[in-house]
């Protein structure tokens, strides 16, 4: 592979230091952003961003991508050869608390990143779209090709926005992206707001754990190495590509209760389970037709739930225990 240099915003997030450490690891520069925000704990950011420290190959940028000019500044001063855009305000939920954050982190921060893209030249851009997009669809599994008019949180709607413009952006100015609609990404260094992480630590201080829609929830869970290896192969094809709008997921949806059941098992602790009611903007179950990216890129998920689990709660309790 050759030297190249990508930026990767979001990069102290779950996806962005996963997929920044495989492009390290790969013998990549890259170059990080992040604005370190608190909508979940920091310290968990800095700890990701510690270990991308140590590359020589890694420099790192507190910038929100919503910046305009301290964006364009990053992109006038560095040489940039493409864009893996995973910055993003996250959480379906969330956004019915804080909507504002959403359009601004998310439609404003992708159209910021694709205005600097135009002016400084920067031709190929990997972004996070993600599986909410599809909302009230009801053809399982889900195909990229179904119209997406029927987004049921805001988070969707600013997901379905940055689609959009990114193919604006293709068809103005010629700039090539791949969109991910990546379905319920899990793992270690994942995300604290996450079911199976929120699961884990209730479980281990011995608290109860909050089931939505009474555990009636089917979930396409994919483990982040599935998904760091989707991403990482749109970087190598975007070019060739054009637009594309790719689903990542694992393909193999599971009951919730399924999963709680795994995690019991592999904690060796029975979930004390308060039962809920659905929460407004969730979708009740997720299932990726991901043919097209096995097609066109050679995605191939491999790591089930029961081995993901497994991995993840090594991590934890190695974390927090």
């Amino acid at each position: 592979m050759e030297q190249r240099t990508t930026l990767v915003t979001g990069a102290a997030g779950f996806i962005g230091f996963h997929t920044s450490r495989r492009l390290l690891e790969q013998g990549e520069t890259v170059i990080g952003i992040d604005n370190l925000n608190d909508y979940y704990d920091p310290e968990l950011k800095q700890k990701r961003l510690k270990i991308l420290q140590q590359y020589p190959a890694f420099s790192f940028e507190q910038l929100d991508v919503s910046d305009r000019e301290g964006v364009n500044t990053l992109f006038e001063k560095e040489s940039i050869d493409r864009v893996c855009h995973l910055a993003a305000q996250a959480g379906v939920r969330y956004s019915l608390e804080d909507p504002f954050a959403y359009e601004r982190s998310n439609s404003l921060g992708t159209l910021t990143i694709l205005e600097a893209m135009r002016h400084n030249d920067v031709k190929d851009i990997v972004f996070a779209s993600s599986s909410s997009v599809y909302g009230g669809v009801k053809e399982i599994p889900f195909k990229e090709d179904v119209k997406i008019d029927k987004t049921i949180s805001l988070y969707a709607a600013t997901k379905a926005a940055c689609e959009l413009q990114a193919h604006t952006y293709h068809h103005l100015f010629g700039i090539n992206a791949i969109g991910l609609r990546f379905f319920t990404v899990y793992g270690p260094w994942g995300r604290p707001d996450m079911a199976l992480f929120l699961f884990t630590k209730a479980m281990l201080e011995r608290k109860p754990i909050n089931v939505f829609n009474n555990g009636d929830m089917v979930r396409d869970f994919t483990y982040i190495d599935d998904i760091v290896d989707g991403v990482v192969a749109c970087l190598e094809n975007v070019n060739l590509l054009g637009y594309e709008i790719l689903n990542l997921g694992c393909s193999s949806p599971v009951p919730l209760m399924d999963c709680i059941q795994e995690l019991e098992t592999v904690l060796g602790i029975t979930a004390e389970k308060n039962m809920m009611p659905m929460q407004p903007g969730d979708i009740r179950e997720t299932f990726a037709d991901v043919s097209k990216a096995k097609r066109l890129v050679g995605y191939e998920p491999s790591v089930q739930l029961s081995e993901g689990i497994r991995e993840f709660v090594k991590w934890y309790t190695n974390e927090y225990a």
